[in-house]
């Protein structure tokens, strides 16, 4: 699974002053607890920023100093690392070891982490440079829908011998008022449903196919250089509303006005060298082998995966991508394997390591109303779409905190994610019958959770289906 996180420049800018304790206090807006952990990764972040500021000979024989995560799900791991990705404008891609396999088994092999990742960076810088172009591009657009809407007089070859008439400056002051009393129109919206006729590319590909056991990039063959002709686009006439066409031509404007060759370049340098890769799961394929069943190839993903976390040249579709100044953060809750299990070679990689803490009953209550998107404030926010207020009383919020640590107690320890399950069990007639009520100010106390929660946590073979 793959997660974008967008962010703008400013953000990016603003992050060379920032101290580890400050990247510590902005982690703390979204992360409860775990102060380990936010320690190592703003020092491993910071380490980046000092890298950037050396001479270049010396800044390329630092390498980054990857992380083992140690600790049980549910405790902020991955959110630790996304929300730090997020902060640095870094492109970040989010991977489970246990779905890659040693190189001759069927499934994905471990260089496409890094396909993926440049990926992710050049819908990132492309994303930018759409920001940058996107006033020229509207107005681009609107001067190509102003001469469908009104297509200018064909011109007639002027008479260098000849002045302009007072005929002919009248037409032109009329067609240019003309103009522009549409323009205003169509800036108020009061032209959105006209019908206009665009000129639309079609997106029409031949139908063949390449069975391969490498990706198509690996092939080394550009198919439309070979046959330039058979992918060549062809336009139709498409009637549509304004409002459509003014969407599509913005667009199109824009794929005119970005550089791509740039962007790539722009990318695949940001991908090497601010990239940041999580290897969730990390544990499922630590292990010796045992030679026989479905984890023979343990050992040969861990192999797999040495010289990209070590550094490497990958071949991807954009040219050559060196893995040497990426920062890769592992993790995994090594219940049944130790991170010792690890081939030697790759624990060598990976010379930072933290252990995260199962979250008690105070950090519970604490997730529930401080970080800025707490789950009290997003059901909150979904219910007052529909008028009603709700509100919890403190002690609701400790008698929430109390039955998702008891139930992580009698079953499995799934951390935070418990709360999940807790509330929409919580709020599940509220939620159903919202649009219904007739009072829309709903109080949830202790009371009101005892009601909704005691029984079916008291029957453990309930609770273990229910929550």
């Amino acid at each position: 699974m793959v997660f974008y996180l967008p962010e703008t420049t400013e953000n990016a800018a603003s992050l060379e002053d920032m101290t580890p304790r400050q990247i510590v206090s902005e982690l703390d807006k979204y992360v409860v607890g775990q102060k380990e952990a936010k320690r190592s990764v703003a020092i491993a972040l910071r380490n980046r920023m000092r890298r950037q500021k050396l001479a270049e000979d010396l800044a390329e024989e630092i390498l980054p100093k990857n992380i083992i995560m140690i600790g049980p799900t549910g405790v902020g791991k991955t959110e630790i690392a996304r929300r730090l990705a997020r902060l640095t404008n870094s492109p970040f891609l989010k991977v489970e070891a246990s779905r890659f396999t040693e190189v001759g088994y069927v499934g994905r092999d471990v260089e496409s982490i890094i396909r993926d990742l440049v990926e992710i960076s050049i819908d990132m810088v492309r994303e930018e440079k759409v920001n940058e172009v996107a006033e020229k591009a509207e107005q681009n657009a609107e001067e190509r829908l102003l001469d469908l809407l009104l297509p200018p007089a064909p011109a007639s070859r002027p008479d260098p011998a000849k002045l302009p008439s007072n005929d002919d400056k009248a037409a032109a002051e009329q067609a240019t008022r003309t103009r522009e009393k549409l323009r205003a129109l169509l800036r108020e919206g009061k032209l959105d449903d006209r019908q206009v006729e665009v000129d639309v590319r079609e997106r029409s590909f031949p139908a063949f196919e390449i069975v391969s056991s490498q990706g198509i990039e690996e092939m080394g063959i550009n198919i439309k250089d070979i046959l330039p002709g058979l992918f060549d686009q062809r336009t139709k006439k498409r009637k549509m509303r304004v409002a459509e066409a003014m969407d599509y031509l913005i667009q199109e404007e824009e794929n005119r006005l970005i550089d791509m060759d740039q962007v790539t370049r722009v990318a695949v340098e940001r991908a090497e060298q601010s990239g940041i890769v999580f290897l969730d799961e990390i544990d499922k394929i630590a292990g010796r082998e045992r030679g026989h069943g479905p984890d023979v190839s343990r050992e040969g993903v861990q192999r797999d995966i040495l010289p990209i976390v070590e550094g490497t040249t990958v071949n991807t579709r954009y040219g050559m991508v060196r893995t040497d100044h990426i920062l890769f953060v592992a993790a995994g809750a090594f219940h049944v394997s130790k991170p010792s299990d690890l081939i030697p070679e790759l624990q060598g990689r990976f010379p930072i390591r933290v252990e995260l803490h199962s979250l008690s009953v105070e950090d519970f209550i604490r997730i529930l109303k401080e970080p800025k998107s707490a789950l009290v404030k997003q059901y909150t926010a979904l219910l007052e779409t529909e008028g009603i207020k709700l509100s919890f009383t403190d002690d609701a919020l400790e008698e929430i905190a109390r039955f998702a640590a008891t139930v992580n107690d009698q079953t499995e320890n799934i951390g935070a994610r418990r709360l999940h399950t807790i509330m929409e069990k919580l709020l599940d007639e509220i939620s159903f019958e919202g649009p219904d009520l007739k009072k829309k100010t709903v109080r949830i106390d202790a009371v009101y959770v005892e009601n909704q929660l005691a029984d079916i946590v008291k029957n453990q073979d309930l609770s273990r289906y229910i929550l």
